[in-house]
C-alpha cells in the first residue's frame, strides 16, 4: 500500500502540481483522498466544498472543479455522471467517482472492509473504457440505481449492474429490481448483471427477469480481449 501512495503523491505532485500550477495542495491532497477513498461513490463539488469549509480549508468551487478536470487528465480518477438528457442536471448532480486502478482502493479506503464489489465494479468501468463506451449512471424515478449505461460507438446501449456476490436471495431481488424498473424507462434496453462469484450464479441465471443476462464478470472482460 505504501508504493501505491506513493504513485498517488507522484502524480500529485509532477502531474498536477506543477504541471497547472495548483497552489492549494491541501484541498487537492483532502479531494484526491476523499475520491480514491470512497470508491463507486458519489461525490459532489458542493458537498465537498462545504466539507472544507467546515474544517476551515480556503478552497472556491471553480478550483474544484479544475482540480477534478486536472485529476482525470493524469490518469489517476474517472468520474460517471448522471444519464440524462439535461446538460444542466448532468453537471448539479453528484458523478460517481472511481479510482483508474482498482488496486488503489485498498490503498485509500478507510473502512477496513474488502471492498470486492467496489473492485468489480471499478474493473468493469476501466473496461468499458477500453471498448471506448460511453458511460452514465442511471437512477430511476423510484430511485433505484444502475451502475452503468454503456453506449458503444456502435451497437444499442445496455444498462450494467455489478453484484460481486449474488448468493443472498434478497441481493438478487434487488438488483434485477432496480434492473427491470430502468429497463422499464429507458426502451427496453438489453441489461447484464455481471458478478465474480460462481456462488448463487446458477439461481441469478434462473430467476433472471426477461431481457436480463447474467454473466461472471471474467468471462465478459474476455470477450473483449
Amino acid at each position: 500500500m505504501p508504493l501505491l501512495q506513493g504513485y498517488v503523491d507522484t502524480v500529485i505532485l509532477r502531474d498536477v502540481i506543477e504541471r497547472h500550477g495548483v497552489t492549494n495542495a491541501i484541498a487537492l491532497r483532502h479531494l484526491t483522498r476523499q475520491l480514491l477513498g470512497a470508491a463507486a461513490g458519489l461525490f459532489s463539488v458542493h458537498r465537498f466544498f462545504n466539507d472544507q469549509k467546515s474544517q476551515g480549508v480556503s478552497v472556491s468551487k471553480d478550483a474544484l472543479h479544475a482540480m477534478l478536470g486536472h485529476l482525470e487528465d493524469a490518469f489517476l480518477i474517472r468520474l460517471v455522471p448522471l444519464h440524462t438528457s439535461s446538460e444542466r442536471q448532468r453537471q448539479s448532480n453528484p458523478r460517481k467517482a472511481y479510482p483508474v486502478d482498482p488496486g488503489l482502493i485498498t490503498a485509500f479506503d478507510r473502512s477496513g472492509k474488502p471492498n470486492t464489489g467496489h473492485a468489480l465494479e471499478t474493473a468493469v468501468l476501466v473496461e468499458l473504457e477500453r471498448r471506448r463506451c460511453e458511460r452514465t449512471y442511471v437512477r430511476t424515478k423510484e430511485g433505484f440505481e444502475v451502475d452503468f449505461l454503456a453506449t458503444p460507438l456502435t451497437g444499442r446501449p445496455t444498462l450494467i449492474q455489478v453484484c460481486a456476490d449474488v448468493s443472498d436471495a434478497e441481493t438478487r431481488a434487488r438488483e434485477f429490481r432496480a434492473l427491470s424498473t430502468a429497463m422499464t424507462e429507458h426502451k427496453k434496453l438489453p441489461a447484464l448483471l455481471l458478478t465474480s462469484s460462481s456462488t448463487g450464479l446458477s439461481h441469478a441465471q434462473a430467476e433472471a427477469p426477461a431481457g436480463v443476462t447474467v454473466r461472471p464478470a471474467w468471462e465478459w472482460m474476455l470477450e473483449g480481449v
